[in-house]
């Protein structure tokens, strides 16, 4: 798959987008799923009708999500318009509905004991997914210019929508994050001995502004990975952040000491966050950017 011009030529242009490294294994991914399927065909030769059999073997006999076919759909779309740049005339873009589900959400006094279990960065991974309302990807990519211990303020980069937008640091969670941040700089120190290294990742473009950005201090991960590994896309030694698995492992172990019968995960923290303050009497707004005080009190308690 990895020689296909064909697929390189996809990751060229998802690039060129400034889409996501996930992004860009999932698409590439569904397109040698599709040109597989129809029998190695180049998707010059296929169109709308060729999707669609595709899209249904996936619906009926696949019996996937209609998230997973909407990401199919997503994928092989891009491929026609932005890649191939054919049009698909004889084909609808209609996206499988998804159902509206309640999301699973911790009393206040189970977050606590959830969060209780945990310990070290654990501990404070889920303090902040709690008390700041980040998402499990938010938490785990923030870097240490995100964070104005002046101002008890987090900075969130790129979230969801490549939306960046503010949200409040707890003042219990101050000394432990300045602890970890520490860590992060030790971290820096022993890999600048290391052959090769490069810095942090970071896109390409602020990464060809910036050259030397990557060595910085301000630019390092709060949470990095164990070492340095071989960035993909530019095939340079570099400090990623933590995989999502190392947080989401060591929460449903704590969920399972607890007690609790929820199946719940990391992201029901922040539904917990957003519940809690809305029984507060905060509006929406509030949720998107709280204050101090409403950030506070639910870690605190107070």
């Amino acid at each position: 798959m990895k020689g296909s011009k064909l697929l390189n030529h996809v990751r060229e242009v998802i690039r060129t987008n400034h889409f996501s490294y996930s992004t860009e294994k999932t698409y590439v991914n569904w397109i040698y799923r599709f040109i597989i399927f129809h029998n190695k065909r180049h998707p010059e030769e296929m169109g709308g009708k060729e999707i669609a059999d595709f899209l249904t073997n996936l619906a009926v006999v696949r019996k996937v999500s209609a998230s997973t076919q909407n990401q199919a759909l997503n994928a092989l779309v891009f491929l026609y318009k932005k890649v191939l740049k054919i049009p698909l005339e004889d084909f609808e873009f209609k996206h499988a509905r998804i159902g509206k589900r309640l999301p699973v959400v911790f009393s206040r006094d189970e977050a606590k004991v959830v969060i209780s279990n945990l310990h070290g960065e654990f501990h404070l991974m889920a303090s902040l997914l709690y008390g700041s309302g980040l998402r499990l990807t938010e938490c785990l990519r923030l870097r240490i210019k995100d964070i104005n211990f002046n101002l008890n303020e987090i900075i969130i980069r790129a979230g969801k929508g490549d939306n960046d937008r503010r949200t409040l640091l707890p003042h219990s969670l101050i000394p432990q994050l300045k602890r970890q941040i520490e860590k992060a700089k030790i971290k820096l120190e022993e890999n600048m001995l290391v052959k090769g290294f490069v810095g942090a990742s970071i896109p390409e473009a602020l990464e060809r502004k910036y050259p030397n950005a990557p060595k910085e201090l301000a630019w390092q991960y709060i949470f990095p990975s164990r070492k340095p590994a071989i960035d993909p896309r530019s095939g340079k030694l570099k400090q990623h952040y933590r995989h999502e698995s190392f947080l989401q492992k060591e929460v449903k172990n704590a969920i399972r000491k607890s007690q609790i019968t929820k199946n719940a995960s990391c992201h029901t923290f922040r539904y917990s966050f957003a519940t809690h303050l809305l029984e507060e009497g905060y509006d929406i707004r509030t949720i998107q950017e709280p204050t101090e005080r409403s950030s506070a009190k639910l870690i605190t308690g107070s």
